[in-house]
């Protein structure tokens, strides 16, 4: 803790930077001369009437001739200030600032400058202490206790200054409260970048080249000036302090905000309000930060927010996310995260986006052993319900719906789309695969129109990937229909009374599969247990395990097909036959063998081998900047619909048939029968997913326990409308009227020239 000390040498505004520090030939404002840029004047001395007019004005300045102004320079706007070290202002003249209802008049009162540059047509108004900044035009800047920068300034990113030593260095602990995946922040940082950084641990060369390139990047010499960006509104605050402000930021009644990058522009605008209190951070374009908020040592993505009392810590927080009330520590969560309720905990946690936290929900706060150490792995989607209590460590496939519960063992839950549910009467584990696609359409089509529509980026450094059915998710199907099939077979050979460690695991595959895909259900009674789903040997009972098996099916189509439609799209100019023929050929060049490792890199899907070579090119120094990875994320995206399409292909080659239906052979796909069926299931699916969509939100209008505060049916219509009125549900329609006609188009592409057979 610092103690009080008199200083009996040097003046106040002058000897900011040591002389240590200062390249030879420069003098101490050589880091603010790089920075003043497009805000540099034709500055000039003051006359000696316009020194009389600011005396007579109650001002004070310990050294007019560094007092320097640009014309129009009008002196009586400025009043009862003191002004210290070298000051420049841009174009003081009478003008009137307008935000909302807020006006005030341009000018300089009862505020004390330490060595600024101040631009054109700024109000600055009882400010006690601003010191070494740079104040872009028409800035307002209002009761605001202090401003002041030091001369180490990082502004929330994670470099050291000349002369510092590596403890001082600002570390965030993501995924894990014991600091294993440390990753320092920066302003450009995204969740891609922190995902790279954090979850590949083991590649220490790639780990040590990010610190490098962090450093390279973002470091500089000592002497760094803060800067507050044209356009921007900061009244009634506390404390700023090293803290770097773009233009058209909107600071009311903040309480501390130090060593922090607030990034805002006019097309994003950010907004902090107040009673906030934030430390060592990125706020990033377009974020809003309201009502009495606490954050240290995070990164906020592009058009986030924080509001309520939330609490965010230690944290990489995605963009197009919302938290409200909670608390939020060590974690690291990708785009479109939903957490809304005061009583709710997300701690030690990867969360791959998509997702949402209900009230009473504690994930990861009960440490389970003598280290806090452990982490939480959810994928997409991520949904726990009220009042859920999990622990560390657990890992969810995408879009898990977990079911009110104290869950008292860790869970690894491999099955995508699933409801979960604790059943204590019976003391066993109870999951529902698929349940999402059989039974609640309208939450899964919302959650991926949701995150569509809120993504209000105006530059997306990053593709995010919204759709619930990609190369991910098909992937998680396709083992969790093994699995099915694994403990199908094991179920019936145990009821048929013999022993299944007497068959190998590809034996009990191949049973199960012939019950689960057999036209007639000759399952019925057969219950499935489920193994390795949590930390105990307790039974996990497979709620309507051939239903489920043949919805993934079913779902894996309708993927395959949309990835198909998506590429033929992209290449109008191409007969489909040729495009597919070109598919088949590459897939068996590389074995028959289909992309099988699927990244979710921050919200982008990612072939692994396309991650892989990108952390190889960082390691061998190829790539030597943040801006450089980006562009790579960039160029995987490019690649992205035809990777899509070529794993599209190798599922549908690879799928299980169903109902004893002639496989989906190469043969079949390229002479035009099996991709003409394969439309038409497409075209019927999709109507079925309209129907489903209806259907489920429907129930909500017909439940009787749904009516019991209405008097009548009218009542109930005139609060909540009319289901057939619902907006999603008119928006599912169009999207079925969209998807058919792209269906029509592709089969009159084919249509208009004929497959032929690939030549073997």
């Amino acid at each position: 803790m610092g103690t009080l000390s008199r200083i009996t040498e040097g003046k106040l505004g002058y000897g900011f930077v040591e002389k240590d520090y200062i390249p030879e030939g420069c003098d101490e404002y050589w880091q603010r001369n790089k920075q003043v840029g497009a805000y540099a004047k034709k500055w000039r001395k003051l006359r000696a009437d316009e020194i009389a007019i600011l005396v007579k004005n109650n001002n004070i300045c310990a050294n007019w001739d560094d007092f320097l102004v640009s014309d129009p320079f009008n002196p009586h706007l400025i009043r009862n200030s003191q002004f210290y070290g070298l000051v420049r202002l841009g174009a003081v003249r009478e003008n009137l600032l307008q935000y909302h209802d807020y006006k005030i008049p341009a000018g300089i009162r009862d505020s004390t400058i330490i060595s600024c540059d101040i631009g054109d047509d700024c109000a600055i108004q009882n400010c006690p202490y601003i010191s070494h900044y740079i104040i872009g035009n028409q800035v307002i800047l209002s009761r605001v206790d202090e401003i002041q920068v030091s001369n180490h300034a990082k502004f929330g990113n994670g470099i050291l200054t000349p002369g510092e030593s590596e403890d001082v260095r600002i570390w965030i602990d993501v995924m894990n409260e014991a600091g294993g995946r440390s990753i320092l922040p920066f302003k450009d940082m995204i969740s891609a970048d922190a995902y790279l950084w954090a979850a590949y641990r083991d590649d220490a060369e790639l780990v040590a080249m990010l610190k490098e390139i962090t450093q390279n990047q973002y470091g500089a010499g000592r002497g760094r000036y803060g800067t507050i960006g044209s356009w921007t509104v900061i009244k009634g605050c506390g404390i700023i302090k090293d803290v770097a402000i773009g233009d058209c930021a909107y600071i009311k009644g903040a309480n501390k905000l130090k060593n922090l990058t607030i990034l805002s522009s006019e097309d994003e605008p950010t907004q902090i309000g107040e009673g906030v209190e934030l430390v060592n951070g990125i706020i990033g374009y377009g974020c809003h930060v309201f009502y009495g908020c606490k954050a240290v040592r995070f990164v906020m993505g592009r058009n986030s927010n924080l509001k309520y009392g939330a609490r965010l810590i230690h944290s990489v927080l995605g963009d197009n996310s919302t938290v409200s009330c909670c608390e939020m520590l060590n974690n690291l969560v990708f785009p479109a995260h939903e957490q809304h309720h005061n009583n709710s905990f997300l701690i030690a946690s990867l969360i791959q986006g998509q997702s949402n936290l209900a009230a009473g929900a504690t994930i990861g706060s009960n440490h389970n052993s003598r280290a806090n150490d452990g982490e939480i792995r959810a994928g997409r989607g991520f949904w726990p319900g009220l009042s859920v209590t999990l622990k560390h460590p657990s890992r969810f496939a995408s879009y898990v719906l977990i079911a009110k519960g104290d869950y008292p063992y860790e869970l690894d839950i491999p099955l995508p789309f699933a409801l979960l549910n604790h059943d204590v009467a019976r003391d066993r584990l109870e999951i529902m695969p698929a349940y999402f696609w059989m039974y609640n359409m309208y939450a899964l089509e919302r959650n991926a129109w949701k995150a569509a529509s809120r993504d209000k980026r105006v530059v997306k450094v990053q593709k995010i990937e919204t759709d619930y059915l990609a190369p991910d998710t098909a992937e998680e199907i396709i083992h969790a229909m093994e699995l099915l099939e694994l403990w199908t077979g094991k179920a019936a050979v145990l009821r048929g009374g013999e022993n299944p460690e007497t068959y190998t695991e590809e034996a009990l595959r191949q049973f199960g599969q012939s019950l689960l895909a057999s036209a007639e259900n000759r399952m019925s009674g057969l219950e499935v247990f489920a193994e390795g789903l949590e930390r105990h040997k307790r039974p996990a009972l497979v709620l309507k395990p051939r239903k489920a098996w043949r919805a993934y099916n079913r779902m894996l189509r309708f993927y395959a097909l949309k990835s198909l439609l998506a590429y033929a799209e992209l290449h109008t100019e191409v007969p489909p036959r040729d495009l597919f023929a070109e598919l088949d050929q590459e897939y068996r060049s590389k074995g028959a063998k289909r992309e099988k490792q699927w990244v979710n890199l921050g919200g982008q899907i990612a072939p692994a081998s396309r991650v892989d070579a990108l952390r190889q090119d960082i390691r061998e120094k190829i790539l030597t900047s943040w801006d450089a990875i980006h562009d790579r994320y960039e160029e995987i995206n490019r690649w992205y619909i035809k990777d899509a399409a070529l794993h599209a292909w190798a599922v549908l080659l690879e799928l299980p048939p169903l109902d004893g239906e002639e496989p989906l052979s190469a043969a079949r796909l390229l002479d035009g029968s099996g991709m003409t069926a394969l439309i038409a299931q497409g075209r019927e699916t999709r109507r079925w997913i309209e129907s489903e969509v209806y259907k489920s939100r429907a129930k909500d209008w017909r439940d009787q326990f749904r009516k019991i505060t209405f008097r009548n049916d009218a009542e109930m219509t005139a609060v909540l409308g009319r289901v057939e009125d619902n907006p999603f549900i008119k928006m599912a329609q169009k999207e079925t009227e969209s998807f058919i006609k792209r269906l029509d188009a592709l089969e009159q592409r084919l249509s208009n020239a004929a497959f032929k057979p690939r030549s073997e």
